[in-house]
Parts: C-alpha cells; sequence; structure tokens
C-alpha cells in the first residue's frame, strides 16, 4: 500500500467505471461454487450492527423511510445473538445463500480485528462480494486513507464546503450537482466534527475538501481491499442533519449496490387555505387575534381583514411559472359569494382566479369554512364543546357538514373549476378529533364525506402526523396529513409576522407570551426579533430549513399556509424561493422535485402502511441470484422496488421497461402482472 497520498489511475478509472454502470459489483460466488447453479442468492436485507450512535441511527432511520428491510443486531444487548457464518449465510435448495445484501457498521473494527466475529464478517463478504458501511470511523491506513497529521484535516466542520468528486457523482451520489455544506445552526455549538484524509492506493473519494497546503482530503469514499468493499465515512452525523439527508440516499444505493426494496422522493406541495375567504389580522397591541374567542379587550368583530387582491391572484399565476411549482388552493367559494354581496357584486380576485383556474390545482375547503366538529360553547377561555340538557355532547349534523362539502363543489363546477370529489380539506381540520376539547370525531363527519365521495381529508401534521381512517369499513375516508408553515394565517405584513412569533417565541421576562418556557418542545428566543429584519434575517431561513429537511426526508405531507400569505406583503414567497433554491443547488436534474396533489400524498402513506405491516410480519421474501430478482409479498400489497436504469420487468411473455426514472435509477409501487404470484426483474448485465 503507498504512502503518496495518490490514488492509481488505472484502479480509479476501473471503479468509476464500474459505479457508472449501475452500482452492480460483480457477485463473487464462494470458491465450492463453479457450476451457473451454484450463483448465490442475496437476500434484499440489510444488517445493520447497532451501538447505540447516532451515525448507524441515522442510516437505519433512511432505511427505515425508504421502505429497505433491515435487522438489527444490538451491541448493547447482552443476549444477542452471535455473529458466526450460520447467522450470516446458509443454504436454500441447494443454492448458497447470503441473508444480507449489505452490512453497516459502526465502524470497520467493532467486533475487534482478531475477533471471531470479526473474522467471520470477513469471510461471508469476501465469499458473497457484499458491502459494508463503516458509519463513522477516523482517518487511518486501515481504511484507505494517510492520518490527518498528513496533510489532512480534523476538527470542527461547521459551515464547512464539501464537494462531490467525479467518482461520486458518476456513482452513488449521481443525485447531487453542488456542494454539500455542513450545517452551522448556532455558532455557539459545535454540530459536526470529522477526519479528512488524503487517500492511499484502493480509496476512491467520493466527498472531499481543499486543505492546507494544497490537495484535497476525503469524508467519503469507497476502500477496496482484500476481496471486500467499505464505504468509509469519517465525519459525524445525525439524522436530521441536512449533510447527512443529501448523503443518505448515496450511502444506500452503494451499500445495497443499487438494488434493493423501498423506494426515496423529494416531495414539496404547498395549498393554500382559505382562497377566497378574508382572514383575520394578528393585533400588535392586544397581541391576539381579534374574532378570537380568547382575544381580551377586542369588539369580536376584528377589522381590517387580510385578503388577496386581483393582483396578488396575478402575481401568483406568475411565480408559478417562473419558479415551476405548481400551488394548491384550497377555496371556499360561498366566502367569495358573502364578499361580492358585501362589496357592490363584484370580486375581481375570484375573477381572475376563475380566469386562470387551470394553472392551479383546486381542493374542496368547505363553501363557508365553518366549524363542523362539536358545537361551541364560547362562554369559556378556551372553549368547550357544548352540551344538551341530558348533559350530551351537541354535534354538527350529518346534514350541515354534506351540505358544505357539495355547495362548495357545485361552485367550482359552475365556475368551470376542476376539482377531484374525493379530496377535501375542512376548516381547521374541524370535525376530526380536536384535542383537548373534542378527543374523538364528530360522528356524523365520516357518514358526510362518504355521501359525498370523500376519499381523502386533510389533517393537521402537528396534531396526528399519522394516516388513519375517518370512521369504519374498507371504503372509510383517510386522512391526509399536512404539515403547518410557521407563516401564520392572521399576518399580511413580515412586521406582522415578526410580531406574533416574538409574541410565541419570547419569554415573559423579555415581553412575550412565555408560552416557549411552558412548552417543553420549544425553545425561546435569546432576544425578540428585530421587526424590521426579524422575518428576513431569522424566520425566513429558518421555516425553509425546516421545510426542505421534509423535502429531504422522502415525506410525501404537504405543507399548508393561507392565502393571507400571499397577499399584501406576499411573505410566502421567499420562503418557497428559499426552499427551491437551495434543493436546485445541490441536486442534480435527474432529482426533481415531485409535486403530488392531495389524493396521490393519501395513496402513498396508504402503501407505505401496507409495505410496513407486510414487513413486520415477515410476510415478504426478497432476493437476487445473478442479474434476477426475485420478490414475494402478500395479495393485494404493493411492493417498492428499486433498480438500476435498463432494469425490466418479467411478464408471462417478454419483458417492459421497469419503473420510471428517478435520482439515476429506477423505481416504482408494482404488483405481480396477471397471472404471476411474484415479481421477477431482470438487472442489466454488467
Amino acid at each position: 500500500m503507498s504512502d503518496s497520498g495518490r490514488i492509481r489511475t488505472p484502479r480509479t478509472s476501473r471503479l468509476a467505471a464500474l459505479v457508472a454502470a449501475g452500482l452492480l459489483a460483480t457477485i463473487v460466488p464462494s470458491a465450492q461454487a463453479g457450476a451457473a447453479e451454484q450463483t448465490p442468492r442475496i437476500d434484499l436485507t440489510v444488517l445493520v450492527v447497532d451501538d447505540g450512535g447516532s451515525a448507524v441511527e441515522a442510516i437505519a432511520a433512511e432505511l427505515k423511510g425508504s421502505g429497505v428491510p433491515y435487522r438489527t443486531l444490538d451491541l448493547n444487548d447482552a443476549g444477542r445473538p452471535v455473529l458466526t457464518a450460520a447467522f450470516l449465510s446458509d443454504t436454500v435448495d441447494g443454492r448458497p445463500r447470503a441473508k444480507y445484501q449489505g452490512v453497516v457498521l459502526p465502524h470497520e473494527s467493532v467486533f475487534g480485528p482478531d475477533s471471531a466475529e470479526q473474522s467471520a464478517l470477513v469471510a461471508y463478504e469476501k465469499n458473497f462480494g457484499i458491502p459494508q458501511v463503516d458509519a463513522y470511523t477516523w482517518a487511518h491506513p486501515g481504511v484507505g486513507l494517510d492520518y490527518t497529521s498528513e496533510g489532512g484535516y480534523s476538527g470542527v466542520l461547521d459551515g464547512t464546503r464539501a464537494d462531490v468528486t467525479a467518482a461520486g457523482k458518476a456513482g452513488p451520489f449521481r443525485h447531487l450537482q453542488g456542494p454539500v455544506t455542513f450545517e452551522d445552526n448556532d455558532p455557539a455549538i459545535a454540530e459536526s466534527y470529522g477526519y479528512a484524509g488524503r487517500p492511499r492506493a484502493g480509496y476512491t473519494s467520493y466527498l472531499d475538501l481543499p486543505v492546507d497546503g494544497g490537495g484535497r482530503a476525503s469524508l467519503i469514499g469507497e476502500y477496496a481491499h482484500d476481496g471486500r468493499r467499505e464505504l468509509v465515512v469519517s465525519f459525524a452525523y445525525n439524522p436530521y442533519q441536512r449533510q447527512f439527508r443529501a448523503l443518505a440516499r448515496g450511502i444506500v444505493e452503494w451499500l445495497t449496490q443499487g438494488v434493493h426494496l423501498g423506494q426515496n422522493r423529494n416531495y414539496l406541495s404547498v395549498h393554500v387555505d382559505d382562497v377566497l375567504a378574508p382572514d383575520a389580522r394578528w393585533d400588535t397591541v392586544l397581541d391576539c387575534t381579534p374574532g378570537d374567542f380568547d382575544c381580551a379587550g377586542d369588539d369580536g368583530e376584528g377589522a381590517n381583514p387580510i385578503r388577496m387582491t386581483a393582483a396578488d391572484a396575478q402575481y401568483a399565476a406568475a411565480w408559478q411559472k417562473s419558479s415551476g411549482l405548481l400551488l394548491d388552493l384550497v377555496y371556499n367559494g360561498g366566502q367569495g359569494e358573502q364578499w361580492k354581496t358585501e362589496h357592490g357584486g363584484t370580486d375581481p380576485l375570484a375573477a381572475r382566479l376563475i380566469a386562470d383556474r387551470a394553472q392551479y390545482r383546486w381542493i374542496n375547503h368547505t363553501y363557508t369554512h365553518p366549524f363542523l366538529g362539536c358545537v361551541q360553547d364560547t362562554t369559556t377561555v378556551p372553549w368547550a364543546c357544548a352540551r344538551d340538557a341530558a348533559g350530551a355532547t351537541r354535534w354538527t349534523s350529518r346534514a350541515e357538514i354534506s351540505a358544505q362539502i357539495r355547495d362548495n363543489v357545485n361552485w367550482a363546477v359552475g365556475k368551470g373549476i376542476s376539482v377531484d370529489r374525493g379530496e377535501l380539506v375542512t376548516g381547521e381540520h374541524s370535525g376530526l378529533k380536536t384535542l383537548p376539547q373534542q378527543p374523538v370525531d364528530n360522528p356524523n363527519l365520516a357518514a358526510a364525506l362518504a355521501d359525498n365521495g370523500v376519499q381523502w381529508t386533510g389533517s393537521d401534521n402537528s396534531r396526528e402526523p399519522q394516516q388513519r381512517s375517518v370512521g369504519t369499513g374498507t371504503g372509510a375516508a383517510r386522512t391526509v396529513p399536512r404539515h403547518p408553515m410557521n407563516v401564520y394565517y392572521n399576518v399580511g405584513t413580515a412586521a406582522e409576522m415578526t410580531d406574533e412569533y416574538n409574541w410565541i417565541y419570547t419569554s415573559r421576562a423579555d415581553g412575550g407570551s412565555g408560552i416557549c418556557e411552558s412548552n417543553p418542545a420549544s425553545t425561546c428566543l435569546p432576544a425578540p426579533l428585530d421587526p424590521a429584519t426579524g422575518y428576513a434575517g431569522h424566520i425566513v431561513p429558518q421555516e425553509a430549513r425546516t421545510a426542505l429537511a421534509h423535502v429531504m426526508g422522502n415525506d410525501p405531507r404537504p405543507h399548508y399556509v393561507h392565502q393571507s400569505n400571499l397577499a399584501e406583503e406576499r411573505i410566502l414567497y421567499p420562503v418557497l424561493d428559499r426552499v427551491l433554491a437551495d434543493y436546485r443547488a445541490l441536486f442534480a436534474a435527474n432529482t426533481p422535485l415531485v409535486n403530488p396533489r392531495q389524493k396521490d400524498v393519501g395513496a402513498e402513506l396508504t402503501r407505505r402502511t401496507a409495505w410496513d405491516q407486510a414487513l413486520a410480519a415477515g410476510k415478504v421474501t426478497a432476493y437476487r441470484v445473478g442479474t434476477t430478482v426475485t420478490v414475494k409479498a402478500p395479495s393485494g400489497v404493493a411492493v417498492p422496488l428499486t433498480a438500476p436504469e435498463g432494469t425490466r420487468k418479467q411478464l408471462l411473455l417478454g419483458t417492459t421497461a421497469f419503473g420510471t426514472a428517478y435520482a439515476g435509477g429506477r423505481s416504482a409501487w408494482t404488483t405481480p402482472e396477471p397471472l404471476q404470484s411474484g415479481i421477477t426483474l431482470k438487472l442489466p448485465a454488467m
């Protein structure tokens, strides 16, 4: 092994060609396997050896979130299985079987270099060509790197720019185009630490950075040695940091050689609620919203509500076109009609939106936006569910809920607006359980949804992050959890937004409400934000960072805001512009944002639940023999599959192209073809 720090050019070229061909490293049969029938079977499951560290936790979270099955070997469990040859492999129908397609270790020598478990693992990886990820280690010759004292770097990485190398972009990180910058969210706290070493022979760098004295040192790379392959990661991370989220897909692709159960997409949908309705305005003196039950000191009516204008609608249409992001307008037709009646019989906003109706997606938000849960008793703060003389809860009736849904659809149809009757978002997500006052759904809600053919109804992800059924039976509607964005419904200007934000997130001593002090899930600001600069300088980057984390986390749930955020100072756009700019600077064109509508999100979450249940029950069998992948799952359960470009799906007669292109590979939810009991893929030849 050379200590020169230079990679041998022939070796580098050969490795780059291999990864560019789809990450399909040739499976090495065991020494005894000479005939074709001895080509080993590789089960599509990952072995995760867990020491409780954040790096292994992060990779396991990526596997779980993508739907990739894995088995955990907990090193902190005294009763854990011992890693032996029998634990790792056996024989099925006379064919050698590798039980795991890849292995994740906390670091390269977790079992000890001379231990029986390490020897068993090394033999397994050699015999079956199984790759290994060293989740977090230091730069040293044992992983193909010079020590950091030999022209490398060790230390805090916060704010550091690292670059994906040509080999990385041709191989496992081909979904990235721009630099990977390590987060630096708090200058007072060291958030990332790492070791960047100069590569030695056998090491191909995928992510590196410049070092003092010239040249570059690696933070991620492949170390090929002794008939084995290791992905060496030499910096610390956790599941939530942006640098890991950017690299996570590539780590899984390398680990699985681009062939695995599960799939991953980057999603962004934005619902704009209350379109055509006015929204109440935050009062910066009273520190509450006039019209709300708990706003002491106002007349209960509020003044100067926030509503989009025709110019705002024109701007929205133009922004959609320039940004490439389609918005979902969650509309209240009856509110628009009421506004028109109260303003001389005309409504320029409605006229403009209707004229541009084909440029948006539209979602039913009920006709006049009433509260559809229990009847609210507002004589107390907070409000309570009203009760009848017998003490029973009073509920909004099935007829009223149904009319609100039906009338809003009819309004849209009468205006030539295309609306899917299966999609609904009730006002304030009402009708669904609302803690603490209403711990159950309105018992009239499910029937009203069924009356109108509603299949998917929006819910608040901050209250109910998991999808669930509304009512019982196979035809019951299901929720679609939506992420609330911290761009408030009751503000139209940056100063108003900052004032309310300060009220919520500053301590009582600093003039705030103190909510952040009493809520264990919240953190108080060290000082109130400047009303003139707080929105652009603090709130926009923070909210964009939160939204982008959802996007990069394979999370299809929509985000929701309100029409007020597109009015007046149009404060939503800086957030979305930041999200889009950061995304497109990092990801390659082969990894576009997916912009699903509500029903598609609902279907995706439903499929994921069924898939996770099938995996948990041990009802999925999936393996690869050479270039053939076979998957069997319970009837009716769609299978998420990812494979390289050029993969074809076996039909009863012939084959067809598999899946859709994304991030340099092919993937899809798929089921067996007619007259087939399982799914068979034919991988491209090397």
